[in-house]
C-alpha cells in the first residue's frame, strides 16, 4: 500500500491535498478513498501525484488507482555475486507483480551505469546449494524444455495475460536455486534459466504497459545472466532495456545500452550479432545519425547472409528471422524520416512474416500505415490500420494500442469522414 510505504496517516494524505487545493483536511475523505473505493476528484489526485513524483500524463492515462506507485523503487544496488543475484530475484518476485506503474522508475543515467557494471564485473564462482532435494539433469531438462512453450504463449496471449504465468515459473526456478542441492554446472543452468524467464516476464510486462515492472525483471535477469557467465543472454536483456528507452524517447540511453550489448556480448553467432547490431542501428536512427545507422545495417545484413549456414544460435534468437530483419531495417528508415526507403522494407517484411506472429504483424502493419501517412497515402493507411486492429484484437498489446492511437492522430482526414468514424469505433473497442 502506497500510504504505508510513505509512512503517511490518513490525516497526512488529506493535509497534502489541502495544502495545494485550500480545501478542508478531513481524514475521513482519505479513509473512504482507501476503504470504500471512492475515487478522489481530479484536483486531489493531482496533489497526491505531485507529492509522489508521478507525472500528470500518467495520472490521466492510467486513471485511479492505476497510477499509484506500487512496489517501491527498482533496486540496482545488489552485489554482482550469486548471493546478490538471489537477493535481487527475491526483491523482484516480491514487488514486480503488484507494480502497476505505467512509467519507468530508472532513468537513462542509472541504466547506463548498470550496463557499465555488467561490462566490467567478472562473474564469481558459483557455490552449490546445500539444502533441500537434488536438482538432476532430468528435472533441469524438463524445466528448460518448457521455455519454447512459454515463448509461444507470451507471443500468442499478449503480455498482460502471460506475465503471471512467467512470474510463477521464475519463482519456481528461484526456489530451486535457493533451497536445492546441485553441482556448479547445474547451478549455472538454473541461473541461465532464471535470466531468460526474467527476460520474458520483463517483455510481457513491457508489452502490457507496465514499464517499472519490466525494469525489475530485466535488471534482475541481467544479474542472473552475469552470474551464469552467459554474456550473450545478458546482452539480449540490455537490448530489451534499450528498446524501452527508445520507446520513451531516451535516445541517448537507448544508444548507450545497445552499444554496451554489442560490446559485451562476446563471441556470438552471426545471427545473434546481427540482432544486437540492429538494436544499435535503431538507436542511432533515433539519434538521427544516418551514416552510423546505415553502417550498422550493412554489417547486420552481411551477418544475416552468413547466418543461414549456422545452427548453433541461442534459442531466444528464434523470433529473429528474415522478416524481422526487414521490419527492423524499415523502422530505422522511418525514424530517419525516409518514408520511401521504409515502405520498401515494410512491404517485404509483411510479405514474409508468418500469420502465427500476429502481434508482430500488427506492430509493423501500424508502422507501415504511419509511413503511408507520411507519404500522403491516407486512404491506404486507414486500410492498414483496420487490418492491424483486427490482428491486435487477437494478440492484445498495450504498446500496439498506443501505436495505433498515434497513427490515428496523424491522419489528415476529417473526423466525420466515414472511414475515420469506422476506424475510431475499432480503436474504441481495442482501448476499452
Amino acid at each position: 500500500m502506497v500510504r504505508d510505504e510513505q509512512g503517511w496517516t490518513f490525516q497526512d494524505v488529506v493535509d497534502i491535498v489541502a495544502k495545494s487545493t485550500k480545501r478542508s483536511a478531513d481524514r475521513r475523505k482519505a479513509w473512504k478513498w482507501e476503504n470504500w473505493g471512492v475515487e478522489p476528484d481530479a484536483e486531489s489526485q493531482e496533489s497526491l501525484a505531485a507529492a509522489l513524483g508521478v507525472p500528470l500524463r500518467e495520472v490521466h492515462r492510467l486513471g485511479w488507482p492505476g497510477w499509484l506507485p506500487d512496489g517501491g523503487p527498482v533496486r540496482t544496488d545488489f552485489p554482482w555475486t550469486t548471493a546478490g543475484t538471489l537477493d535481487a530475484l527475491d526483491d523482484t518476485l516480491e514487488h514486480a507483480m503488484p507494480d502497476r506503474r505505467g512509467f519507468m522508475k530508472l532513468g537513462g543515467q542509472a541504466l547506463t551505469l548498470l550496463a557499465n557494471q555488467w561490462l566490467t564485473q567478472e562473474p564469481g564462482a558459483l557455490a552449490a546449494a546445500l539444502a533441500g532435494g537434488k536438482v538432476d539433469d532430468r528435472l533441469l531438462e524438463d524445466l528448460e524444455g518448457g521455455l519454447p512453450r512459454l515463448r509461444r504463449l507470451e507471443a500468442a496471449l499478449g503480455g498482460q495475460r502471460a506475465r503471471r504465468l512467467l512470474h510463477t515459473e521464475l519463482a519456481t526456478v528461484t526456489n530451486l536455486l535457493k533451497e536445492s542441492s546441485y553441482t556448479e554446472k547445474v547451478g549455472q543452468r538454473l541461473l541461465r534459466l532464471d535470466a531468460e524467464l526474467a527476460r520474458l516476464a520483463g517483455f510481457a510486462s513491457f508489452d502490457a504497459g507496465l514499464d517499472s515492472a519490466a525494469q525489475r525483471y530485466w535488471t534482475t535477469g541481467l544479474r542472473a545472466a552475469h552470474a551464469a557467465d552467459d554474456r550473450a543472454l545478458g546482452a539480449n536483456i540490455l537490448k530489451s532495456l534499450s528498446l524501452q528507452c527508445y520507446d520513451h524517447g531516451l535516445t541517448g540511453a537507448a544508444l548507450a545500452l545497445a552499444s554496451a550489448a554489442v560490446e559485451g556480448a562476446g563471441d556470438v553467432t552471426p545471427r545473434t550479432r546481427a540482432m544486437l547490431l540492429l538494436r544499435q542501428a535503431r538507436a542511432e536512427a533515433a539519434c538521427n545519425n544516418r551514416a552510423a545507422c546505415e553502417r550498422l545495417l550493412s554489417e547486420a545484413e552481411t551477418l544475416m547472409a552468413r547466418s543461414a549456414t549456422t545452427d548453433d544460435d541461442p534459442a531466444w534468437t528464434g523470433y529473429f528471422d528474415t522478416a524481422d530483419f526487414y521490419a527492423q531495417t524499415a523502422t530505422c528508415y522511418a525514424d530517419l524520416r525516409l518514408p520511401w526507403h521504409a515502405e520498401t522494407y515494410f512491404t517485404t517484411a509483411l510479405d514474409l512474416m508468418p500469420s502465427s506472429k500476429a502481434r508482430d504483424l500488427a506492430t509493423y502493419t501500424i508502422q507501415s500505415a504511419r509511413t503511408h501517412i507520411a507519404l500522403g497515402h491516407a486512404d491506404h493507411a486507414v486500410h492498414l490500420l483496420e487490418t492491424a486492429l483486427e490482428l491486435a484484437a487477437d494478440a492484445p498489446s498495450q504498446r500496439n494500442t498506443a501505436r495505433a492511437l498515434a497513427a490515428r492522430a496523424e491522419l489528415p482526414m476529417a473526423k466525420k469522414h466515414p472511414k475515420v468514424q469506422r476506424l475510431d469505433q475499432l480503436l474504441a473497442t481495442l482501448s476499452a
